[in-house]
């Protein structure tokens, strides 16, 4: 059996506890070693194999996971944040559907969620934004073209950009292209919730200035929209006392 488990964002503790409780069964690991937190295999027990999969083809990877089922090992294939976001799990999945080979999936905690606590934010604040969009420049990947920075940014929604530190002075010119104000507030998250977390508030046009003076040139995210700012919004009308729910009557 094998188990995709999402390691979280970066600090260890921040592994569900189903994925830790999957580590600690499990006789092989394959771990994101350029992203997840090494921490986390502490959690392995003694005699588990561990293999780091930034050194590894997609083709050496299934090979391990096919010669730990034939021996009927259970493997954790243990990735960043959540797997299902920008994780390549579905083609480890489809090549394990052909060998037959059974697997599940644990989530964990995306970047976008990590920076978000960490700067104490609420992505949908009411009449500010009811949606967040997450997104990536196109680099060595490819992005669709209907995807693009500029028609997300047309939204005028809360945006988590990953992937595209290098990229800012791009970026920037995009966003704005795309109708955010130049003064809209941005966000920028090195390594959100690890122990050299470090964080920037600024606006989308000084986004690569903000990275250039700090010396952040990757493994951060971008957060774009009024949000950040947390002013100009109304309160939830869940918790009005004119508004009446299945578990509360209107209070006068």
């Amino acid at each position: 059996m094998v188990y995709f488990v999402g390691a979280g964002c970066g600090a260890a503790d921040l592994i569900t506890v189903r994925g830790m409780k999957l580590l600690q069964k499990a006789d092989v690991i394959i771990y994101a070693g350029s992203l997840v937190n090494p921490e986390l295999l502490d959690y392995a027990k003694e005699g588990c194999r561990i293999f780091n999969s930034a050194t590894m083809t997609l083709e050496e990877v299934i090979a391990e996971m096919k010669a730990a089922e034939e021996k009927k090992l259970m493997t954790v294939r243990l990735h960043t944040g959540d797997q299902s976001i920008y994780g390549a799990v579905r083609e480890q999945m489809d090549q394990l559907d052909e060998l037959k080979i059974q697997y599940e999936s644990c989530p964990g905690v995306s970047a976008c969620f990590g920076a978000a606590a960490s700067l104490n934010l609420e992505f949908t604040l009411p009449e500010v934004s009811q949606s967040l969009i997450i997104t990536r420049m196109e680099g060595k990947t490819s992005v669709p073209e209907k995807e693009s920075i500029q028609s997300f940014a047309s939204h005028q929604a809360t945006m988590a950009i990953y992937l595209s530190t290098g990229m800012l002075e791009e970026l920037s010119g995009r966003l704005i292209e795309g109708g955010y104000e130049k003064t809209t507030p941005a966000a920028l998250v090195y390594k959100a919730t690890w122990p050299e977390e470090k964080k920037f508030l600024c606006t989308v046009e000084t986004l690569a200035k903000t990275a250039k003076e700090n010396g952040i040139t990757k493994t951060a995210l971008v957060l774009v929209g009024d949000v950040i700012t947390h002013s100009n919004y109304a309160k939830s009308r869940l918790y009005a006392a004119d508004f009446e729910t299945e578990f509360r009557k209107i209070k006068k």
